[in-house]
């Protein structure tokens, strides 16, 4: 399955990061956007534009010591027309680069309209004789709080196309507990949440004991990771919250297996703005982003040692 990809990759860089692509405009540098605004306009094509710059500066600055990214569909859409199209070519660029795209677009519907969110992300789109991938990433988030008929879909593309999912279980905001923490029947909901997610992984297995199914689990809530841990331990995690939402490497090792397996953690403007924290030249942004993430994978590193197939 296509998270034993992930996980190759995991394995080769020895970095459990995926760098979170989520270019809001006050976190492009001036001077790339000023660039852009004199050839196209203080325009949504010029944010867009300034936008991939920045993005295709990050990747290749990354590419060689992160296994992953997740742009993060929202910024790219809250550009309009342009943005989406920046969206795509983002997912292409990172491939082209090699590294793992991770479109998180926390899709949830469904039926056929699951099945068309499934085929445009993970799948393709049949026109006449011919299929086209219209947005090639190799994973999707979903909302799987829907129930069975609402991610099946995604499943079955995950099957049929070799892709893989990250299902919302225990996300790292602060309110999440105003439902995921409730007990159903003497459980809390995002457990079973978490129950749910290992069966329907369990139709999509993978060959290092992972299946192409993971689970959003947020590194905010230390205990919680430990408990889906144990009680999920073919599932995959996908882990936000880390450094800028308070989460530290101490809070979600155990999320990890004895190999350094078990899940990727999330940085998105810890690393893409690293360049504001560090109060450098800005034309340096993608230098400081290098550091930011080499500093990253030390930190976690320490907590979950070597990571091994």
């Amino acid at each position: 399955m296509a998270l034993d990809m992930l996980i190759e990759k995991i394995v080769k860089t020895q970095n459990p990061t995926v760098v979170g692509l989520d270019p809001a405009l006050d976190l492009v540098p001036e001077f790339i956007k000023q660039r852009s605004y004199q050839k196209h306009g203080e325009t949504l094509k010029g944010a867009a534009k300034a936008v991939f710059k920045f993005n295709k500066r990050l990747i290749d600055a990354l590419c060689g010591i992160i296994p992953a990214v997740k742009p993060q569909l929202a910024f790219y859409e809250a550009l309009g027309v342009e943005g989406v199209k920046v969206f795509y070519k983002t997912v292409l660029y990172a491939r082209e680069r090699g590294l793992y795209v991770i479109a998180d677009a926390k899709r949830g519907d469904i039926g056929s309209t699951a099945a068309a969110y499934a085929d445009a992300f993970l799948g393709a789109t049949k026109v006449g004789q011919f299929e086209y991938s219209p947005f090639p990433a190799d994973a999707l988030t979903v909302n799987a709080y829907l129930g069975s008929d609402g991610i099946l879909p995604f499943a079955e593309a995950c099957a049929k196309y070799d892709k893989g999912i990250f299902a919302l279980v225990k996300t790292s905001n602060p309110s999440s507990g105003e439902l995921q923490d409730k007990a159903v029947e003497g459980i809390q909901v995002y457990e079973l949440m978490g129950k749910m997610v290992a069966e329907w992984g369990a139709k999509v297995p993978g060959k290092y004991g992972y299946s192409g199914i993971g689970a959003v689990v947020g590194a905010t809530y230390p205990e919680q990771i430990k408990t889906l841990r144990e009680k999920l331990p073919n599932v995959f995690f996908l882990i936000p919250g880390y450094g800028a939402q308070g989460g530290t490497a101490k809070d979600l090792a155990a999320a990890f297996d004895s190999r350094g397996l078990g899940g990727i953690v999330n940085s998105s403007r810890g690393i893409i703005a690293a360049y504001k924290k560090e109060n450098c030249d800005e034309q340096d942004f993608a230098g400081a982003a290098f550091r930011e993430a080499l500093r990253m994978k030390e930190d976690l590193r320490k907590e979950i040692g070597e990571m091994r197939l």
